[in-house]
């Protein structure tokens, strides 16, 4: 069935800037040279025009392709705030991606459409915590890129503090793995908690800031640093 909407992608082809990808992203795959604008329109026609369960399935078949355009599209048909009657097999396919994460865009986008599942039950924290003891680098990231809504709260209600405090519990179990990406998330997810929650960032640090890699804490305390 993904064919048609393969065939949409496919004819915005533009192949100097496919080539420029390539180069900069660095993982040998099929790239169409699109820009994110260009599928994002499409994909918002795809998401008006099919049912959930359609929506889904084309996701599943575009991100099989592992053409770089088509696995974008294939998050970005899944991201959005509520998905009805039951977004449970989305969630599911987008759970099931981060062991193809193999490079931080992609990764991102799929994260994107893991945040709104996220945040739409809480109670998948349970799934995504497994993911910090993966063997796998990418999956690990995610763990953190897919939690950044819990970063932004101003006013958290108790549940929303509990989580955050979870996820700081696995940042914290993170700060010896040293790989870059790893350091970076982390990193990246306590200077967006630093926004809304200096004190548990600053805290954070303080506890753990020896083991993390400079840069990182540096990182995690950009804005404050400015807002001394």
């Amino acid at each position: 069935m993904h064919e048609p909407y393969l065939e949409q992608l496919t004819a915005l082809t533009d192949p100097a800037r496919a080539l420029e990808m390539r180069k900069y992203h660095k993982v040998d795959r099929t790239y169409l040279g699109l820009a994110n604008p260009q599928i994002d329109a499409l994909t918002k026609e795809w998401r008006s025009a099919l049912e959930t369960p359609d929506r889904v399935a084309l996701a599943d078949a575009l991100w099989q392709t592992d053409i770089y355009e088509a696995r974008v599209a294939a998050a970005k048909l899944l991201t959005q705030a509520r998905i009805r009657p039951d977004d449970t097999p989305a969630w599911e396919l987008i759970a099931s991606w981060t062991p193809d994460f193999d490079s931080w865009a992609i990764a991102d986008h799929a994260c994107m459409a893991g945040q709104k599942r996220l945040v739409a039950d809480p109670a998948r924290l349970d799934t995504v915590e497994t993911w910090i003891a993966s063997d796998h680098m990418w999956t690990r990231r995610a763990a953190f890129v897919s939690t950044l809504p819990w970063t932004k709260q101003n006013h958290p209600k108790p549940a929303e503090l509990e989580a955050r405090d979870r996820i700081l519990g696995w940042a914290a179990s993170l700060t010896t793995d040293h790989q870059w990406f790893i350091q970076k998330a982390i990193g990246w997810w306590l200077r967006e908690l630093s926004k809304h929650d200096a004190a548990r960032t600053t805290g954070f640090i303080d506890a753990h800031g020896d083991k993390m890699k400079p840069f990182a804490v540096k990182e995690a305390l950009r804005f404050l640093k400015k807002a001394g």
